[in-house]
């Protein structure tokens, strides 16, 4: 029996999509898969063959039934002949229903995903290379539904606790991808602003908090089906033992500033949901809060105040979130900084839209307000 001349691959780390049918070559059929145990979809990652020079259109048929379907607007998939350059694929349409690609194969093999990845290896990669600089410190915060360990990078060993965590939803993969710009930055001997952040300061960072989710392609979910940015204010050990598991350690070394890292699926800017909305945050948090959005202003171009999420959004629930929670249990400063999985409106970019590298500058523009935020702590002692 012949071999068709086009395969859809997903078996991989961060793998997803589920083949309809590929005997047409200009209406390639595809469905998103769930995410484990969970109702929630958005995230694809998979890998077609085909020979070089084929012309192919590719509909994902569900689209209009994904957890953020409006996030399809505007919206172009990203692609990789090598996993390492990833460019925007232009002629990616949405009618409110299907998403489609028309694309020619510049090779053999094309990746395609939502969003440029973050591997587990390359995480793991992260970890070792951060700690083989004498001020850090890696440890185990727990495990993960599956077993996977949750890890901390301790940065320095300041009296300020700052909490930096990232990827509580797996497929905002952009949100790991500026850890890793904070770390460098933070690692950078030759950095200013790192010495004087070290001096004052030990950072805790937690670069990717669902390694199960990333692994088996979900978008929001971990193993247990558990959207953890709902768990922060009564985590169990059977749903989700990482938020428990990174809660516990921030109970033990108390939090002085957090910043809860994501991408958002719909609004093409980058912005960060404050807590000044958390019951008893208080006049003095909402000016630190403040002066810390500016400072970023200052830091990052990318970075805007005027588009962000409105102070109702989370009501009920607001407490169950990360950066609320933080905020009302420690009477601190608790971000929420959100990237887009689209492009930055403000300053597009045609080739790649919002890009790693781009997450990577907002990582290392952080540096700005922690440091200015710090000082702020010390003057105010």
């Amino acid at each position: 029996m012949s071999q068709s001349p086009i395969q859809i691959l997903s078996q991989f780390d961060s793998g997803n999509i589920e083949i309809i049918s590929v005997s047409d070559p200009q209406n390639l059929r595809l469905r998103i898969r769930p995410d484990s145990n969970s109702e929630f979809f958005q995230w694809f990652h998979f890998r077609l063959n085909a020979p070089t020079g084929s012309e192919l259109r590719l509909v994902i048929e569900n689209a209009g039934e994904c957890s953020y379907a409006d996030g399809w607007y505007g919206y172009q998939c990203v692609a990789s002949l090598d996993r390492q350059d990833w460019y925007r694929i232009a002629t990616t349409s949405y009618d409110g229903e299907k998403l489609s690609m028309t694309l020619t194969m510049p090779g053999e093999s094309l990746w395609l995903a939502y969003f440029q990845p973050y591997s587990l290896e390359r995480h793991y990669d992260l970890l070792a290379r951060c700690a083989q600089d004498p001020r850090v410190k890696l440890a185990q915060l727990g495990e993960s539904v599956q077993g996977r360990s949750v890890d901390v990078l301790r940065v320095g060993n300041g009296a300020r606790q700052v909490w930096v965590i990232a990827r509580q939803h797996p497929g905002e993969s952009m949100a790991e991808w500026c850890a890793e710009g904070l770390l460098d930055s933070l690692l950078d001997a030759a950095n200013p602003l790192a010495r004087e952040i070290l001096a004052q300061a030990t950072v805790h960072v937690v670069p990717h908090v669902n390694p199960d989710g990333s692994f088996l392609g979900n978008l929001r979910s971990n193993a247990a089906g558990a959207n953890l940015n709902r768990e922060w204010l009564a985590p169990s050990r059977e749903r989700s033992p990482e938020v428990l598991a990174v809660r516990e350690g921030m109970l033990q070394s108390g939090v002085d500033l957090f910043i809860d890292l994501h991408g958002d699926e719909t609004l093409p800017y980058v912005f960060i949901d404050g807590s000044h909305m958390v019951p008893n945050y208080g006049a003095r948090n909402q000016v630190l809060q403040a002066a810390f959005l500016d400072e970023l202003k200052l830091a990052c171009s990318d970075f805007q105040t005027v588009h962000g999420y409105a102070d109702n959004r989370f009501s009920d629930e607001l407490l169950s979130l990360a950066s609320k929670w933080v905020a009302h249990q420690f009477n601190c400063v608790a971000l929420t900084l959100e990237m887009p999985f689209k492009d930055n409106a403000d300053a597009p970019d045609a080739r790649t839209g919002w890009s790693a590298a781009r997450s990577k500058q907002v990582g290392a523009a952080l540096l700005a307000p922690i440091s200015k935020h710090l000082r702020a702590l010390g003057e105010a002692a």
